[in-house]
């Protein structure tokens, strides 16, 4: 709709739109963009858990600009009063969306078709949406084929965020910023809490994302025990901490440094290609395992105690270990597909894996990072995984704080 000076737009936004601050971003949102704003309807939820709800009227200069705020706004859950369809443009080429593709978020998203809001299954940051004979899905752009219908523009899209509390639990309180002064000892306990639910109630699964800082600070047995009490179920990692694992179950070092005493061993630096060698001779980590090779580790216990691993390589690893995909696209195929039932998330000491594996998991999942950088933490905000939190801390007395809180919560 236009004026004599201005377009004008109606949009309504509901659900938990005050305590999660989704109203205060939609008229920051607009006001950015040069665009004004009417509350011409507004319902607010009396206790906890209702819903709020409100109507507002957008102006903009132009369609170009309204049509900019629109686009921001939808990713907050704004929905234009006046709903129609959504638009489906067939692909022109493999590989490619077409120029005007809706991109998606983490968060739950709907489309309109035939008058009915119908729910994007492997809900995905970063992608398209594809309508097939199953339903519309998220889909990367890598797998897209020449003449599949994809989703273009905002028009009959809706995004349906999700509230802070339903992924933050007990955390809400200190869901702002990443800061080396929480107390870790309430956080630690909360992750403990849902490291034990998981195993007891077997509703979903525990991903551990770890990075090889897990092995140089002597953290391993720590990981090791929770695998074999049955907390995790899938590991994601690169090449560095399978590596360095091994190494210590064969060498007793890490990066060539004794572990039990932080001596330099001789010749040490040579050491995690020597276990390279030797599990690439034997074929594979499992192999390794079942020929008593490898007789102690995470990776052992990952073998030994039935948990899934992916090992995602880089252009800088040694060897690799020949379970390392060296195929980056191949690897993303394969962490997407293992993420669909994982409801935790535990991202240990890696800046890269863990925006990597950001990037993937939905909204829902809940995660907590790890690690001595902040920036790693702020990076993941940063790219769109709000539900992070984050614990700056080293991960030696994280770990060995962590396995003693479950241990408490199973006696």
């Amino acid at each position: 709709m236009s004026t004599k000076d201005s377009i004008v737009e109606e949009v309504e936004i509901a659900g938990h739109i005050i305590d999660s601050l989704i109203l205060p971003k939609v008229l920051d949102t607009i006001t950015a963009n040069s665009g004004t704003f009417k509350i011409s309807k507004i319902a607010i939820g009396q206790a906890r858990h209702d819903p709020s709800s409100a109507v507002i009227e957008i102006r903009a200069a132009t369609p170009e600009r309204m049509q900019k705020i629109l686009a921001q706004i939808a990713d907050h859950g704004a929905v234009p009063t006046n709903t129609q369809d959504c638009r489906l443009v067939e692909a022109d080429m493999d590989g490619a969306f077409p120029e005007s593709f809706y991109s998606t978020t983490n968060q739950q998203t709907e489309i309109r078709m035939d008058g009915k809001w119908i729910a994007i299954a492997l809900q995905e940051m970063d992608c398209g949406i594809v309508v097939d004979a199953s339903g519309p899905r998220c889909i990367p752009m890598t797998d897209v084929q020449k003449g599949m219908p994809i989703v273009t523009g905002h028009a009959g899209v809706r995004v349906i965020p999700v509230e802070r509390t339903q992924v933050r639990g007990d955390f809400t309180f200190m869901s702002s910023g990443v800061s080396t002064e929480k107390p870790k000892g309430a956080l630690i306990q909360e992750i403990a809490r849902d490291l034990v639910r998981n195993r007891r109630n077997n509703t979903g699964k525990t991903l551990i994302v770890g990075g090889p800082a897990i092995v140089h600070t002597g953290s391993a047995p720590a990981i090791c025990q929770l695998i074999r009490g049955g907390y995790v179920n899938k590991l994601f990692a690169g090449n560095a901490l399978a590596t360095h694992d091994i190494e210590q179950s064969l060498f007793g070092t890490s990066l060539g440094v004794h572990l039990a005493d932080a001596s330099i061993a001789e010749a040490g630096h040579e050491h995690h290609l020597r276990a390279i060698n030797k599990i690439r001779r034997c074929g594979s980590i499992r192999a390794a395992v079942d020929s008593g090779v490898v007789k102690s580790g995470i990776m052992f216990e990952c073998v030994r105690n039935k948990v899934d691993f992916i090992l995602a390589g880089s252009i800088r690893d040694d060897g690799p270990l020949p379970d390392v995909i060296t195929d980056t696209l191949e690897a993303q195929r394969q962490m997407r597909d293992a993420i669909r039932d994982v409801s935790f998330c535990l991202m240990i000491a890696t800046m890269l894996h863990s925006v990597a594996v950001g990037n993937l998991l939905p909204a829902w999942v809940k995660v907590v990072c790890v690690d001595i950088n902040p920036s790693t933490v702020i990076k993941l905000s940063d790219r769109g995984s709000f539900q992070t939190l984050g614990i700056v801390t080293d991960v030696e007395p994280f770990l060995r704080a962590l396995v003693q809180e479950v241990q408490l919560m199973e006696m």
